[in-house]
């Protein structure tokens, strides 16, 4: 995806993209919500359940059309109403943009862009991007491979648009193969169909592999300056891109990727046929993270993969800002409860200078100097 690269040395200045004003119907458990936002950080306290988060969640809809606490939207609408309304202000340098959307607890969402009607969630491309720390993130290092490859493809997301659509094709793709496996090739035309099949999923997994390459390049350096700015000692972090269809690690040296799918298709046709499923692609693919040579998510301590996974998100951060020329507005939910006063002093010090919304039910480190502070209660926020 060389259309992601700038001139020289791939690196822009970013600019400034800011959320600067959220309105809020029926969402979660906000009845109605008007809400100015500053330009810089902005803090948000109160007790646990009291609507924090859904702020956050609400920005964050904004830029990804779904949650980032991967609940449906119907999780969204207020109990007993049949839609929520989400609108924001997003502007970029002088530019501004209206973003409508109407969140329904069943059929079809209903979304506008400057009262535009928009029919694909990838025709928003670049209106807004959020980075996004919470407390789970410890998942990035310590869960299961499904976790990071979210990760790589939410960074994808946020770069390029021909991604969104190579991921769409892919799972598209997937689901019918799947259900051909599971039914059987009961007929004569069933095996043609199969071979159909695999040829979109090749064009389509292909795609989507070398993207997440193509991404881990520009992460993997990030992501090791970034461990050792949080506070971890001098090491050595790794970062490599694994899938089962490869007996050697992926790159764009080794033979091509439709050559090896190919080829692991063939290998598997008999074993996907007797168990009904797709064993061959980028959704069993892994990103193995490592630690002076040893998998973090096994061999490192707690400590290590809580920096470590604070590493990625930050890296992501400068990645996505370094290819696209502007920052994303960064949420940071609740991350200072889960860290100790060193770590969350280095995470204070690191944040870049961009919008920034921050929640917090107990103190903050005391370098913490907010544009704003507000109190939420009971999904009401005050001044």
């Amino acid at each position: 995806m060389s259309s992601w690269s700038s001139p020289d040395s791939g690196t822009v200045t970013p600019g400034t993209v800011t959320v600067a004003r959220l309105w809020l119907t029926d969402f979660r458990a906000v009845e109605t919500l008007d809400l100015t936002l500053s330009g810089g950080l902005t803090v948000f306290v109160g007790a646990n359940a009291q609507g924090k988060t859904t702020l956050l969640e609400a920005v964050a809809w904004v830029a990804r059309a779904r949650s980032f606490r991967g609940v449906p939207d119907a999780a969204l609408v207020r109990a007993g109403q049949e839609q929520s309304v989400l609108r924001a202000e997003v502007r970029h340098d002088e530019r501004e943009q209206l973003f409508e959307a109407e969140i329904r607890a069943t059929g079809r969402n209903r979304v506008q862009l400057n009262h535009t009607a928009i029919a694909r969630t990838r025709d928003l491309h670049g209106l807004l991007r959020v980075s996004v720390f919470a407390p789970d993130d410890l998942q990035l290092v310590k869960g299961g491979p499904a976790h990071r490859r979210d990760y790589l493809d939410e960074l994808l997301s946020a770069l390029a648009r021909r991604y969104d659509a190579a991921a769409a094709d892919f799972e598209r793709v997937l689901r019918q193969r799947n259900a051909l496996l599971r039914r059987g090739l009961r007929h004569v035309t069933d095996r043609a169909t199969l071979e159909v099949f695999d040829d979109q999923l090749v064009a389509a997994a292909s795609e989507v592999v070398r993207g997440r390459m193509k991404l881990l390049d520009r992460l993997a350096p990030t992501i090791e300056r970034a461990y050792q700015i949080l506070g971890g000692p001098a090491v050595e972090i790794g970062a490599n891109y694994r899938a089962e269809w490869s007996s050697d690690p992926v790159d764009e040296s080794a033979a091509t990727i439709e050559e090896l799918l190919v080829s692991a298709l063939a290998t598997a046709r008999d074993r996907e046929l007797e168990r009904g499923v797709t064993l061959v692609g980028p959704h069993r693919d892994e990103l193995q993270l490592r630690i002076n040579g040893l998998d973090a998510r096994t061999h490192a301590s707690q400590g290590e993969q809580r920096t470590l996974a604070l590493a990625l998100r930050l890296a992501g951060h400068e990645v996505v800002a370094g290819i696209t020329g502007t920052r994303p507005v960064l949420l940071l939910d609740d991350v200072f409860s889960e860290l100790d006063p060193a770590r969350a002093e280095a995470l204070v010090a690191s944040l870049p200078a961009c919008q920034t919304l921050l929640t917090t039910a107990g103190a903050i480190p005391a370098s913490v100097r907010p544009d704003r502070t507000l109190r939420v209660d009971r999904a009401q926020v005050l001044e």
